[in-house]
């Protein structure tokens, strides 16, 4: 079961990267707040899938009456993980561009040289 504080822990983060996501006005920051978002998911899911008492899924000879942990969402969450660095890491080369091209990380400079 999965204790209230992880869970509580996890929203929180959410909540932290949303909101600073939404009052971000530079570009790098608001990538981070993504990340941040990222983790906490992934986190929520990995405390999701996580039981106490459960054993790992090894096939051995004896049949065994304790339950056994889900491998599936872990292995969601690796994909997971691989995805939101690349999504972080084409963020950040786009990010580069932009500043190249205008001159500036804030949203609202950006918005404004727009042609």
């Amino acid at each position: 079961m999965i204790l209230k504080i992880e869970l509580f822990l996890s929203l929180t983060i959410l909540l932290v990267g949303l909101f600073n996501v939404i009052r971000s006005k530079n570009l790098v920051k608001s990538i981070i707040c993504f990340g941040i978002i990222n983790t906490s998911v992934i986190m929520f899911f990995v405390l999701l899938s996580t039981q106490t008492g459960s054993i790992a899924p090894i096939i051995s000879g004896t049949p065994s009456t304790i339950p056994m942990v889900d491998p599936l969402p872990q292995a969601l969450m690796i994909t997971a993980i691989v995805i939101g660095a690349a999504s972080t890491s084409l963020g950040l080369m786009m990010t580069i561009k932009l500043f190249h091209y205008y001159g500036s990380l804030e949203w609202q400079d950006i918005f404004d040289r727009r042609d």
